[in-house]
């Protein structure tokens, strides 16, 4: 749990929208585009199980650690 919260919070340094996620069978897709954020964070958000996305379900961040759904 404590690696998803981490997660959401380095998101949270570049977007606030209100609906900023979408979830399919395990996958979840996070709307921060990948060029707003630093590559030190993208490597933080890899260890913590997240991937740049831009051809699965747009710009964006993905997981199929956290999207069971």
């Amino acid at each position: 749990m404590k690696d998803l919260i981490r997660a959401f919070q380095i998101f949270l340094k570049y977007s606030d929208t209100i609906y900023p996620t979408h979830c399919e069978h395990d996958y979840l897709f996070v709307d921060v585009h990948p060029d707003k954020v630093s590559e030190e964070d993208k490597i933080e958000l890899e260890k913590l199980g997240f991937f740049v996305d831009q051809e699965y379900d747009g710009d964006g961040f993905g997981s199929f650690r956290f999207g069971s759904c």
